[in-house]
Parts: C-alpha cells; structure tokens; sequence
C-alpha cells in the first residue's frame, strides 16, 4: 500500500501543474517563472459571486483524505479552496490543512468549514425541540482555532427546508460570527431540496454562499439549475458539492462512473463558480485539474452520462427526496442511512459513512420485526437491504476507521 502511494505521489509530480501560484484570491506571492505563468494560463476561474474573490473552477473537497502531500499538491497546481469540515475525524482533517497552509502563510488558501448544529432533525430537515446554539458556538471556535484564528468561508450545513434557513437562533448566531470578524463570509451548505434552501438562504440576506450538492444524477436538477442562477444573479457565491454523484454506478465498484465527464457537466453551468470534488490519491487531482483545459463535454463523455437514464438498483447514489421517510413503518431516516452507504460503498470513506448513520442510527437491525420492507425507493433500491449492510458499521469502533 505505501509503495502504491509514493509511486501515485511521483507519477503526479512529473506530470502535475506544480509550482502555480500568484493569481491569488488574497496576499500570497508568485515565484514568477514561465512554467508558472504557463501552467497558470489553464486554470479557468470564476468570481465567487458578491464576496470578490476569483477562484478556479476547480477547488477540492479534503475529506476524503489524510495525506497532506496531497493537499500541498493541490496548492500546488493552483487551487486556492480548501473544503474542510470539523466532523471529518473530530477536527483532524482541519488541524491537517491548517498545518499545511501554515507552512505557506495563512493568506496563501480560502479555508472553507463547517460544524454541526446541535438539535436539527435529518429526517425532516429542519430544527426541533432539542435545538440549541452554544455547542455549535463552541464547535465553531474549536474550528477558528485549528484553523489560526479565523475562517474565510463558514457554513451552517444540512439546510434543507426554508423553515431550517430561517430557524432565528442560528440566524442570528451566523450573522453575529460575520459581524464579530470570526469569519470573512458565512453561508449554508444543502444536500436535500436544494431549491427551497438555496431560495431561502438569498431571502436571508446574511448569506454570502451555498454549498450545493449537484450533479447530472439528481431528479430535481433542473429546479436546483433554476436556484442556483436565480441565487447567483442576486450575488450569492455559488460552490458545488456530490458532484461524482456517487463515484460508481454499481455497489460493488465494478463501473466507474466517467469522473470527468460528471465533473464538467456541473461546469458547463456558468453559475457555479468552482466545485468541490473530494479526492483521495494524485491522479485523482491531476485529472481534475487537467480537465480545466477544455470544460467541454465530447461525444463519448455525452453518452457516458446518458448512462442515468438506465440507473442500477445496487447502486450506492441517493437522490435524497425523502419520498421513502413516509413509507417506513419504523419511521427510520432512510435518505441518512443511504448517503451513509454511499460514503462507504461509493467513495470508500468509513469513516465519514460512520459518522453519518450515527446521526440517524444506533443499533445494527433497525429493520428486525418487520416481515418485509415497506418501502419503494424512487431509485430501485433494495431499501432493507442496503441498510442491513451500512448499520454493521455500528459494531466497529470509530478509531478502527480513522
């Protein structure tokens, strides 16, 4: 495995855009070199709506790994946002991109994260009884301190219905980080009727962002597509999220899903202004930012694509509509569970797949007693059986994942 991964290492350092840097979104400086200014030239940027900011199109999502060569790899070959989050691995993946960044100046990178709001229900998407701020206050600072001080881009994530968007408590407390300087700009991140949260987060008028999942995949990419101008047009930064769309079209990771192809069809929209695909090894990160010299979708990537149109029941992409919640006789948050099994199955990270069901899970046969699944999933999926195989992870140890 270590061989594997310092071979993957070299291949992308001969190959890679190494050594970009200036055109920066703050302060850092450029060495100045020809190969510098030449790799820069196949970079494509986009301004993140009102906060000024131009960014390549493509940044990188962190969570998916702990290598941080891979990180300065990334900073490297021009990427200026880092997507982190405090419950990746309990604030280590922050504490890893902060130490990198640190190594370069604090100004070299955007740093955008999250922390978990405390009370907000998954299944139905919004806040209940249970809901209170301090322990989000407290994550928060526990974020700004991994992360030297402050943080360029935070997000209230899991937002979902408009009633969660303007849930008072933590409006209030996400405008009041903004006024009090504990971070240049705020803004929401959605994985569910992305529409409706995108709308509300523009109605809000706090909101400097949204962290969108979108991908050619979804059933309701047209409204999001029709959120996402609507909310650009009015100045919103618009950052893109799930853009794999699963990674595999089938559980057993047996057909890749064409990365490339998703990646660029989420680009063709000019509203988004960069996406966040998580990586994991180099040539991942050498794919994606190569494919910046031409956003263009050909023939072949087209009708990799019009694969959906033919979606495998066993495979591990969710479209997270919520539509089998009603149907459940145990009332489980089955779009929870399922983007859990997604995490594992589709992008084999445990460890975020563990951290997931442990919002909507804690014993291992949540369907026992129950004579046969009552549920018909919009996707095809064997619902009962596809949760049997993710809340297994309930009987391992967090610290086996890491």
């Amino acid at each position: 495995m270590k061989r594997s991964i310092l071979k993957n290492r070299r291949d992308f350092l001969k190959t890679s855009f190494a050594g970009v840097a200036g055109m920066t979104l703050l302060s850092c400086s450029s060495s100045g070199s020809e190969k510098d200014e030449a790799a820069k030239d196949d970079l494509v940027y986009r301004k993140l709506g009102g906060t000024g900011i131009e960014l390549p199109v493509v940044s990188i999502g962190t969570g998916d790994t702990s290598d941080p060569g891979l990180i300065r790899a990334a900073l490297d070959a021009g990427v200026k946002l880092l997507a982190t989050s405090q419950y990746y691995g309990e604030g280590r993946n922050e504490s890893m991109v902060a130490d990198v960044v640190k190594e370069r100046g604090r100004d070299s990178a955007l740093i955008m994260t999250s922390a978990m709001p405390e009370g907000f229900n998954h299944k139905e998407g919004i806040f209940d009884e249970n809901a209170r701020v301090e322990p989000f206050i407290n994550r928060f600072e526990e974020s700004t301190a991994r992360l030297g001080g402050y943080v360029d881009i935070f997000l209230l994530p899991f937002m979902a219905k408009r009633e969660s968007v303007f849930y008072a408590p933590y409006l209030n407390v996400m405008e009041n980080i903004k006024k009090q300087g504990k971070a240049r700009f705020i803004g929401i991140a959605t994985h569910s009727h992305e529409d409706e949260a995108i709308r509300a987060a523009v109605e809000a008028r706090i909101y400097d962002v949204a962290l969108v999942a979108y991908n050619f995949r979804k059933n309701n990419r047209k409204e999001t597509s029709e959120a996402i101008a609507y909310a650009s047009g009015k100045g919103m930064g618009i950052i893109a999220m799930k853009t794999m769309a699963g990674a595999y079209w089938d559980e057993g990771r047996k057909e890749p899903i064409n990365s490339d192809a998703a990646l660029k069809w989420v680009l063709q929209n000019e509203h988004v202004h960069t996406a966040v695909p998580g990586v994991m090894t180099f040539e991942e990160l050498q794919k994606d930012i190569a494919l910046m010299k031409d956003l263009s979708l050909n023939d072949a990537e087209k009708s990799d694509l019009r694969l959906s149109l033919n979606e495998k029941p066993d495979g591990p992409f969710c479209q997270q509509c919520g539509k089998c919640i009603p149907q459940c006789r145990k009332s489980l948050d089955i779009p929870t569970l399922m983007r859990s099994h997604m995490y594992a199955y589709g992008y084999r990270n445990l460890s975020h797949a563990h951290e997931t069901i442990s919002w909507a899970l804690a014993e291992t046969d949540p369907c026992r007693g129950c004579p046969s699944c009552s549920v018909t999933c919009a996707m095809g999926f064997d619902i009962r059986g596809k949760i049997a195989k993710i809340a297994r992870l309930n009987n391992v140890p967090k610290e086996f994942l890491a």
